[in-house]
């Protein structure tokens, strides 16, 4: 290639380049949702004519040219990006999952209290709760069992946990009286 023949094909991209990259960026952006991959892409796309370009290829159309080479390059990259899990993303981007199970764990010990509270209620729920919330039966289920309407089993689950709720609050606070 001589040095007249390269200076038309750099006028032609330079060209090329002034008319169309900010409408190329735009449209990267906006199929990829990030700006930076979309900018990075469309350079991609021009570095991929200039190549087309010196080894002799002929272009119709520039702009059609680059929109298919710039949609080829934004599907390789949705296919590319499947692989990663919104895990990696987000670490990645900086964020750092909290190991502080604490909450947690003290979540569990405050289940386990009400648990053995759930023996002190009186007999009319004891059952109801036992079977709403550890065994974690419906209102039919429990009302099938028991051999109570659904309404009766609601009204004593609905009672019954408000006496666990203070009872709760008592065992907290060291302060009962009978409830």
């Amino acid at each position: 290639m001589t040095t007249k023949q390269e200076t038309r094909l750099q006028t032609v991209l330079t060209s090329a380049h002034l008319n169309y990259a900010k409408k190329l960026n735009a449209y990267a952006c906006f199929r990829l949702s990030d700006c930076s991959l979309g900018e990075d892409l469309v350079q991609n796309t021009f570095m991929k004519t200039w190549i087309y370009l010196v080894k002799g290829g002929k272009i119709k159309t520039m702009r059609a040219l680059l929109y298919h080479i710039l949609n080829d390059l934004i599907i390789d990259e949705y296919r590319k990006h499947k692989t990663y899990s919104s895990l990696n993303f987000l670490i990645e981007k900086g964020f750092e999952p909290s190991t502080n199970n604490s909450e947690q764990f003290f979540n569990f010990l405050d289940g386990k209290a009400s648990v053995f509270l759930i023996d002190r209620l009186p007999e009319a729920y004891k059952n109801i709760i036992y079977m709403r919330y550890v065994q974690e039966l419906s209102i039919e289920e429990m009302a099938t069992l028991t051999g109570q309407s659904k309404n009766s089993v609601k009204v004593r689950a609905h009672r019954g946990l408000k006496k666990l709720k203070l009872l709760y609050k008592c065992s907290l606070s060291h302060s009962c009286e009978k409830v």
